[in-house]
């Protein structure tokens, strides 16, 4: 098992491995088949409009955002925009804008952008994109109704935008965010989930409801010489075993490993060469609702924390495919305070706790879980035992992934189990926790504490990025002693993929989502690739 020191060091060289063949020069044509894993179908093919990550795998092929993220740097960079020019005071951003094409043959110009946020932002839509759009000035009045339109959004002529933010914050952070894309003003809302028209480097040709769509290159995308492939399909299987099959029949060219899968391809000479695996900025959790009273006390959600050994679960259910939680932010985050100890797994003190608060017998709750075999059903049923033992008795609420997300922004459910992100970025992640982030943005806690709060917006005044970064450690800190969650691990994200795949990269912030126009295949792809 990963010690302490031993899980920093890994964390902080990122645990990216990739064969030194993914650097050859690249060729043109071909098709890929790619498996996005999360859920048993494709929820819309309007990004705005889900939360799911098997419709992000979708969105990144078809869509263009201000930013993009570069996965090698670890940082946001321009996409859309050919250059930026920053104010002396550090929130507003003038951007020149690319000449680019929607696939139905708009051009982009500046009103897309203006209209494209002002419309995630709309209060009415209640788009799951909006929580990217917070960052701007006059987003809180415009969701609130006393403005019509945001007010740090200017357009200064067809090609030119100004952006003006709330705080001192890299707004690509926010607008990298492949949940806000720029769209087209003048295409019809309506047909965006299932007639979807971008900026990507590919276009839709045909889809299965559901489960699968079939996209073809976009030979007016604004790269140059890209994307290389000539069609890509993209389809859901949800069943690990069903894409080990796959896979090793050479059906298709990426699977995303399990726990059980990535212990077994480490030891099969034929597949473990072609491995690509990275720490991701998620954290694993069990959130807590406040609305159960017992939540409110924190000596309750510390003494779960206390009842959990975590570590046996990830090496012996996870199979060490994960590192074990400290707090929120993940050891490789510069805001990460390494002096910080994470929840020993200790009874005693678990009951202790639950004493003190009133809750030495007759602590009940439901954990909301999907089938997911790393954050979902199996893990509850790892800890219920472990809290029958300090005398809390838990049961399981099932869902399907697309069910989750939903029960959780309509607050219903007591606990439940989650991977959400938590960077790269301390403040923006940290935000999550603020007492006016709302419960359909990200505070799915609904936490509220005024010294946390008060680092937070300290945090976002702060230009010197050595004190800002401890200013969010002592955030950090806070919520861990606060506890709104259980921390359970960060994790470790596996691809394994087909010897004439080309181009993945080792994506931090999900490694599912790849840059589908670096992608390239070589000669010796089988004839259905060709």
């Amino acid at each position: 098992m990963l010690t302490r020191l031993g899980l920093i060091a890994a964390l902080s060289l990122g645990t990216a491995t990739i064969a030194m063949a993914q650097d050859a020069t690249p060729t043109d044509g071909g098709k890929l088949v790619f498996t996005a894993p999360y859920g048993n179908s494709i929820t819309s093919l309007d990004i705005t409009a889900t939360p799911h990550t098997q419709d992000e795998i979708v969105a990144k092929a078809l869509n263009r955002s201000l930013y993009k993220w570069n996965p090698e740097k670890g940082q946001p960079e321009l996409d859309l925009a050919e250059s930026v020019e920053k104010s002396d005071d550090g929130k507003t951003y003038t951007y020149k804008l690319k000449e680019a094409t929607f696939h139905n043959g708009d051009k982009l110009d500046a009103d897309d952008v203006l209209w494209s946020y002002n419309r995630l932002a709309d209060p009415k839509k209640a788009l799951p994109g909006a929580e990217q759009m917070l960052q701007i000035a006059g987003v809180s009045e415009f969701q609130a109704g006393t403005a019509d339109q945001i007010s740090g959004l200017k357009k200064i002529d067809d090609m030119t935008v100004e952006i003006t933010v709330t705080n001192l914050a890299d707004p690509g952070w926010n607008l990298m965010s492949n949940y806000a894309p720029i769209y087209s003003k003048d295409y019809a809302e309506d047909q965006l989930a299932s007639k979807p028209n971008g900026l990507g480097p590919f276009k839709m040709a045909n889809y299965v409801a559901g489960s699968k769509i079939e996209l073809v290159k976009f030979e007016d995308y604004f790269e140059e010489g890209k994307p290389h492939l000539d069609k890509l399909d993209i389809m859901l299987m949800g069943e690990a075993s069903a894409r080990d099959v796959a896979f090793r029949n050479g059906e298709i060219d990426v699977n995303i490993l399990g726990p059980v899968q990535y212990e077994a391809y480490g030891q099969d000479d034929a597949l473990k060469d072609n491995i690509l695996e990275v720490a991701e900025v998620y954290t694993r959790n069990i959130g807590f609702n406040p609305k159960v009273e017992a939540f409110q006390d924190k000596r309750v959600r510390q003494a779960i924390n206390y009842a959990i050994n975590k570590d046996l679960i990830v090496e012996k259910l996870l199979k060490n495919k994960a590192y074990p939680a400290v707090s929120w932010l993940p050891v490789s985050s510069p805001a990460f305070d390494r002096n910080a100890e994470p929840y020993a797994y200790d009874p005693e003190k678990s009951k202790e706790l639950l004493k003190e608060a009133g809750y030495e017998t007759g602590l009940s709750f439901s954990v909301t879980a999907t089938p997911n075999e790393s954050w979902g059903v199996p893990i509850v049923e790892a800890i219920i035992p472990m809290l029958s033992k300090v005398g809390v008795q838990v049961t399981t609420d099932p869902v399907e992934s697309a069910v989750l997300s939903d029960k959780i922004l309509s607050d219903n459910f007591e606990t439940f189990i989650w991977s959400n992100s938590s960077g790269p970025d301390a403040l923006k992640y940290l935000t999550c926790f603020y007492s006016k982030t709302s419960q359909t943005a990200c505070n799915y806690v609904k936490f509220s504490n005024p010294e946390f709060d008060k680092l937070v917006e300290q945090a976002g005044s702060e230009t010197d990025p050595a004190k800002q970064a401890d200013i969010l450690r002592q955030a950090n800190n806070v919520l861990q002693e606060e506890a709104p969650v259980w921390f359970f691990n960060y994790n470790k994200a596996v691809m394994a993929y087909q010897p004439w795949v080309h181009g993945l990269k080792p994506n931090s912030m999900e490694l599912a989502i790849q840059d589908y126009e670096d992608i390239w295949i070589d000669a010796d792809a089988p004839a259905s690739r060709k």
